[in-house]
């Protein structure tokens, strides 16, 4: 059953500022993302795109700033509370044991969500609730197929539908993904895309990605963040008209021109 759209933004993040001595990472961002919109941030490397998913996350407190998740003030909280109340996030680098299977990777992501008590431990396999909520993850993924295949065994990008699949096994309300299509080749890209398509439907996303055709094919807004700050933010079409964008990508014209 999909939740009711929820009212204002489900991600508030107003004006996080983080330094590290002299090197300032964030600088005075705000990004607000609505229930099931995908918002889009790009930018060069160095820009502070992943720092800045490490604040909203939990991984990193901001120097000064808040972060809100359905109109709750998280700024202080840990990563495990973000995650209780529906705040997911996946990283650039896969994170999965290579000698379990498919089923038993999202079952043990089931179960470390919460949703049953280390303590009352019996064979993983066993627990039917926590296998069902795997199955159901994997078939919306794509995996159901490679289910009882080892991990060690799967392609690459399998392994960043697994990485999704064990984010959507925590039922989130919100996903920060970064970068889910890095290292991949261009079929493996075109499922992740599809299946991104079918997330923002369910959830509101926020995407780091330097797949350009993937941003302006997925996103509803596109945040441009350049050393740390807000350059500009507007729809594709937006960006794609933006002279200063394109200069911060040193007159790549892939921007400009990318198909809707």
């Amino acid at each position: 059953m999909v939740a009711a759209p929820a009212e204002g933004p489900v991600l508030r993040v107003e004006h996080l500022v983080k330094n590290y001595g002299a090197l300032q990472v964030t600088d005075d961002v705000s990004i607000a993302v609505a229930d099931r919109e995908l918002v889009a941030v790009i930018g060069p490397n160095g820009a502070g795109k992943t720092s800045l998913v490490h604040q909203i996350a939990g991984e990193i407190t901001p120097g000064s700033g808040s972060v809100f998740f359905m109109g709750e003030d998280v700024t202080r909280l840990s990563v495990e509370q973000r995650a209780r109340r529906g705040l997911l996030r996946s990283f650039q680098i896969t994170s999965v044991f290579e000698r379990f299977t498919v089923l038993e990777n999202a079952t043990l992501s089931a179960l470390s969500s919460g949703a049953g008590a280390w303590g009352a431990w019996r064979p993983l396999l066993q627990r039917k609730d926590l296998v069902d909520r795997a199955h159901a993850a994997l078939d919306s993924v794509g995996l159901a197929r490679q289910a009882s295949t080892p991990v060690g065994e799967i392609s690459y990008g399998e392994r960043r539908q697994l990485e999704l699949a064990m984010a959507l096994v925590a039922h989130p309300r919100f996903l920060l993904l970064d970068e889910p299509m890095a290292g991949m080749s261009p079929g493996e890209s075109a499922v992740i895309v599809e299946l991104l398509h079918s997330l923002k439907k369910r959830f509101g996303i926020l995407l780091i990605e330097h797949d350009m055709d993937a941003v302006f094919s997925l996103a509803d807004r596109i945040t441009v963040l350049v050393s740390g700050r807000v350059l500009f933010e507007g729809t594709p079409a937006e960006i794609r008209a933006h002279a200063g964008v394109r200069s911060v990508y040193l007159g790549d014209e892939s921007i400009a021109g990318t198909s809707p």
